[in-house]
C-alpha cells in the first residue's frame, strides 16, 4: 500500500511517500528555520505564507523522487493537529485538493502520534510500549498496548521541554532554536550550578519545567546584577542534567510499573544527545529505540506511517478540519 503523507503543523513543509508503513520512497522537507531565526522563534503568519509558497513544489518533488504518479497513491494522510492553525490549514487544503482531484481516500492524523510512529521506520514497535514524547510543545509519557491505542500516563503541567530549552537559550543569548545549541554546549561544561530537579510526585508521571526555567533566569539575572561571570558551558550542562535526570527517572519508573517490552522516544527533543545517552546508560533492562536524528524533527514520512496504521478510521473522507489543540 502506498501512502502519501503531508506535514505542515509548524515551520516545516513536508510531503513523503511510504510503502506498507515501512519503506520510505521519498521524504521531502522544506525547513523555515533560517527565516524564523531572525525573530527568535516561529512567527505563525510567516510560517503560513512560506507553506503556501512551497507546498505545491514539495508535492511535485516527493512524487518525482519516488518515481510515482498520483494514480499510484492508495491513501493520503495529513497532519490534522496539534499545531499552528494557519500552517495546518495549508497542508490540509493541499492534501484534500490532491486527494479529491485523484479520487484517493484521505485521513487526518495526530502530529504527536506521527512522531511516535517515526520509530517504526528503522525498528519494529513491540507492544506494550512506552513512548517518551519530547518536543517544543509537548512532554508526555504515553502507553501503547496496540497500534493507535494511546494512553497518556503523564504530561507537563506547564512548559514543554523544547520550549524550556529555547527560553533558556534566549536568556544566555544563543541563536534560535536554542535546544540543539545548548545540547552541544553541555558536552563542553560541567554540572556545577546544581539547578533543581523537579520530580513533583515521584510516584506520578507528570512533569513541570517552569520552575527550572525560572531558576535559570533568576540565576543569570542575579549574576549579571553583581557583574559576576557565568560559564555558559557549565550553565548549559547544569540545565541539561536537571532536565534529563527527571525525564529518564520518570520514564524508567513508568516502564517498570507497566512492564513494557520497549521504550521509545519521540519528538524534536528526541534528537538531544544528552538525553539519548542518559537513557541508554541508565536504563539497561529494557529495549530502547530511538529514531535517527533526521526522523526526530517534523517530517511527512512519520505522518504517512501513522496514516497507514489508522486505516480503520477512514470515515471522514474529504471532511478534515484543522485542530490546533488536538489531543492524542
Amino acid at each position: 500500500m502506498i501512502v502519501l503523507g503531508v506535514e505542515s503543523s509548524c515551520d516545516e513543509t513536508s510531503v513523503a511517500i511510504v510503502k506498507d508503513g515501512k519503506e520510505i520512497l521519498s521524504n521531502v522537507v522544506s525547513s523555515q528555520i533560517d527565516i524564523h531565526k531572525e525573530y527568535g522563534g516561529v512567527v505563525p503568519e510567516i510560517a503560513s505564507r512560506c507553506h503556501t509558497e512551497r507546498i505545491t513544489l514539495v508535492f511535485e518533488e516527493a512524487l518525482k523522487a519516488a518515481n510515482l504518479e498520483p494514480k499510484d497513491i492508495d491513501l493520503v494522510a495529513v497532519t490534522q493537529g496539534p499545531g499552528l492553525i494557519g500552517a495546518l490549514l495549508i497542508g490540509i487544503g493541499a492534501a484534500q485538493a490532491f486527494a479529491y482531484a485523484h479520487k484517493i481516500p484521505i485521513i487526518g492524523v495526530n502530529h504527536i502520534a506521527g512522531h511516535i510512529y517515526a520509530n517504526n521506520i528503522e525498528n519494529d514497535l513491540k507492544f506494550p510500549l512506552l513512548s517518551l514524547v519530547v518536543s517544543g510543545g509537548h512532554t508526555e509519557l504515553v502507553l501503547m498496548k496496540a497500534h493507535n491505542d494511546f494512553e497518556v500516563l503523564g504530561q507537563t503541567l506547564d512548559d514543554a521541554v523544547g520550549e524550556t530549552y529555547d527560553k533558556v537559550g534566549r536568556v544566555i543569548n544563543v541563536e534560535y532554536p536554542g535546544g540543539p545549541v545548548i545540547d552541544k554546549m553541555a558536552f563542553l561544561g560541567e554540572d556545577t550550578y546544581n539547578f533543581p530537579r523537579v520530580y513533583l510526585d515521584k510516584q506520578g508521571f507528570d512533569f513541570s519545567f517552569s520552575g527550572l526555567k525560572s531558576a535559570v533566569i533568576n540565576f543569570v539575572h542575579n549574576k549579571n546584577q553583581r557583574n559576576e561571570e557565568i560559564n555558559k558551558y557549565d550553565l548549559a550542562r547544569s540545565f541539561q542534567e536537571s532536565v534529563t535526570d527527571v525525564l529518564v527517572y520518570k520514564t524508567y519508573e513508568a516502564a517498570k510499573k507497566y512492564n513494557v517490552k520497549q521504550i521509545i522516544i519521540a519528538g524534536g527533543v528526541a534528537a538531544n544527545k544528552g538525553l539519548r545517552e542518559k537513557l541508554l546508560n541508565t536504563i539497561t533492562d529494557f529495549e530502547i529505540c530511538m529514531p535517527s536524528i533526521k526522523y526526530c524533527t517534523d517530517n511527512a514520512a512519520m505522518i504517512a506511517i501513522c496514516g497507514y496504521y489508522a486505516q480503520d478510521k477512514l470515515d471522514k473522507q474529504f471532511e478534515i478540519d484543522g485542530m490546533p489543540n488536538l489531543d492524542l
